[in-house]
């Protein structure tokens, strides 16, 4: 049997976790599900050696969910480094997990001690945690008598370029030695392995080719900016690049409902599409969008599944995916059909990890200054005296310049037309939007290291993402935190109970 011959029916799972896959959505197994998913059932401990959008979630999640036992809590613990990953691996844990209720609680720092203990406590049977809190817990005893039956390490690698090496080795004191270890990393430098060897019981090996390339014919740009910063930048590069049909990807509907309505009073053919519009509303939107020549679509991307519009020429990632899967969809919404298209991505020093993770998986992409407001003004007449030149004459104009020649010579009326014209073309937002190009070049070198002072203990600290040279308004912005520290009061994600969440 060849791996393409492999089903999720075939691989042991049992049908309550087949449901929850079916649906879900997913068909056909990965690579890496391929291999990893009949080892995991076997009871083994394995080191995989694959990128983020290979599917490795499930193939730790979908074995992970068939060998829970009813009523026994906390079986499977899930060590990521940021809260958003930790957000994403719970909703998928629960998701595949539905019809057997699984619930799950997300543990990251900035969040209330008590509260996450009695979660916890309450019979969750998965816990997806930051490893700062987890540690925490653990050694304050906090949380005693934890002794998860799969522990699965997540992102190794970019834990280590984080300096979360020390953490993860303590954290793993305190785990019993009888458990089912899992530990997933794209790259395997030689501190990873020094760990895989400690924590680890005569692992297999699985490994899939992890680059996935993204379409040729799209061109990807990443722009980086504060967070407020997002409206301006839309606009500057609507306005800049005029784009015939562009698809604008936000995180929540409250965003997509917002962004359409700011597009729409610049004077943009703007209209929103999320999960809180009626069928009909949405079927009218995307039939709109699809037959127009020229439109704005703003979307969350459970929204977007399944639009398949053949003339789209710019994605706009008004937010940065948290899955680099989820860019690699995104962006493929145009350049088809043979065309050429244009990706664009904003993105804040802050979220310079999932940066890095986008580019470890499509491969190179272009850091771009947003263009300054006198840069698309020129840009905007070179286009308005080209489209003079291209007029075609006409017979209604020669009767209007007729009648302006009793009052006006031809130098007279040329003139107060044009102004007329250049009083149309106005930039909105500040002259300035966004990082220099030097700050952009020290950002793209390094996306996620910048201001890393070395490996060790993190208990929600900050660090600079980079120093400002040009632009020192910007500087409080410019923070880039670890994912330990967040605001005080937050409620952890307890999907056992919670109704869904503002995302799609």
């Amino acid at each position: 049997m060849t791996t393409s011959d492999v089903t999720f029916q075939s691989m042991g799972l049992k049908p309550s976790v087949l449901r929850g896959l079916e649906e879900a959505g997913f068909s056909t197994p990965s690579p890496i599900q391929v291999q990893a998913i009949p080892l995991v059932l076997q009871g083994r401990d394995i080191i995989g050696q694959a990128h983020t959008g290979t599917g490795k979630t499930a193939a730790f999640a979908l074995p992970a969910l068939s060998m829970m036992e009813p009523g026994s809590s906390a079986q499977l613990l899930v060590i990521t480094p940021t809260r958003e990953l930790a957000t994403q691996i719970s909703d998928e844990i629960f998701r595949l997990g539905k019809f057997d209720r699984t619930r799950t609680v997300t543990i990251y720092g900035g969040q209330s001690y008590t509260r996450q203990l009695s979660l916890i406590r309450a019979g969750v049977e998965a816990v997806v945690a930051t490893p700062g809190r987890l540690l925490d817990l653990l050694s304050s005893k906090q949380l005693t008598n934890f002794s998860p039956k799969i522990v699965v390490l997540d992102e190794a690698d970019e834990m280590l370029d984080m300096g979360f090496i020390d953490d993860i080795q303590k954290i793993f004191t305190f785990l019993s030695g009888k458990r089912q270890t899992l530990l997933f990393s794209a790259t395997m430098p030689k501190p990873i392995e020094r760990l895989a060897e400690k924590i680890l019981r005569d692992p297999i090996r699985v490994s899939v080719d992890t680059h996935q390339a993204t379409n040729k014919d799209i061109a990807q740009q990443f722009y980086v900016m504060r967070d407020s910063e997002r409206d301006q930048a839309l606009l500057r590069l609507i306005d800049s690049m005029n784009p015939a049909k562009a698809i604008i990807f936000c995180r929540t509907k409250k965003d997509v409902d917002r962004v359409a309505s700011h597009l729409i009073s610049h004077g943009h053919a703007a209209q929103g599409l999320h999960g809180d519009m009626e069928q009909p509303a949405r079927e009218k939107a995307i039939g709109r969008f699809r037959q127009s020549s020229k439109g704005l679509l703003v979307a969350t991307d459970v929204a977007a599944r399944g639009l398949d519009v053949a003339d789209v020429t710019h994605v706009f990632n008004y937010h940065i995916p948290t899955e680099a899967e989820s860019y690699v969809h995104r962006i493929g919404r145009t350049g088809r059909a043979g065309r050429t298209g244009l990706a664009i991505t904003f993105i804040t020093p802050q979220e310079s990890f999932q940066a890095k993770r986008i580019m470890q998986l499509v491969g190179k992409v272009e850091f771009v200054p947003v263009p300054t407001s006198r840069e698309v003004r020129k840009t905007r007449i070179e286009f308005l005296l080209q489209n003079i030149m291209e007029q075609a004459d006409h017979e209604q104009s020669r009767s209007l310049v007729t009648v302006l020649q009793e009052q006006f010579s031809a130098e007279e009326i040329a003139t107060k037309l044009m102004t007329m014209l250049l009083g149309q073309q106005h930039v909105n937002g500040a002259e300035f939007i966004g990082f220099s190009p030097s700050e952009l070049k020290q950002f793209a070198d390094s996306p996620a290291r910048q201001g890393h002072h070395g490996s060790g203990s993190y208990r929600g600290g900050e660090r600079r993402a980079f120093t400002a040279h040009k632009r020192p308004h910007q500087e409080n912005e410019r923070r880039y935190h670890r994912g330990e520290d967040h605001k005080p009061g937050g409620r952890p994600s307890y999907r056992g109970k919670r109704q869904q969440n503002e995302k799609g």
